[in-house]
């Protein structure tokens, strides 16, 4: 069956690193896990940073058991020509967000928009306070 399969180059399988196009390389196959984006226990912005380069050892890093091993064989797609797959991977922004550095970010404009207006509020009242001492 292997030989069976599509061969693609790096930087066709790189070029899909979106949530709703997202190719991942992992032991020299090429797997289409877009329908697995929703799905994946990690979340998605995990597969969104393995886009774009060999991503065997992140996927080994995580220890997958082998119900996900098997689940793998369904997006199995194609295998990528190693001798195009760069040896050192080279940043390059992803088209989607990856680790979602907007929630933290959002979150934290999100606090300061309701803490900086009490703390002016909270400071108005002490001026209010200390000039009516003043002039009393």
């Amino acid at each position: 069956m292997a030989s069976d399969l599509k061969q693609f180059v790096f930087d066709d399988v790189s070029k899909h690193n979106k949530t709703k196009d997202c190719w991942l390389i992992i032991d020299g196959k090429v797997y289409d896990v877009t329908p697995f984006m929703e799905d994946h226990p990690g979340g998605d912005e995990v597969l969104l940073a393995a886009t774009g380069k060999d991503a065997t050892d992140d996927f080994e890093d995580v220890g997958h058991s082998d119900d996900a091993r098997e689940l793998m064989h369904k997006y199995l797609i194609g295998k990528v020509d190693k001798a195009t797959v760069p040896k050192k991977r080279q940043y390059v922004a992803p088209a989607d967000k990856v680790y979602n550095q907007d929630k933290t970010q959002d979150f934290v404009v999100k606090i300061l928009q309701f803490l900086v207006p009490l703390v002016i509020l909270g400071l108005a009242f002490v001026v209010r306070s200390y000039t009516k001492e003043k002039s009393a």
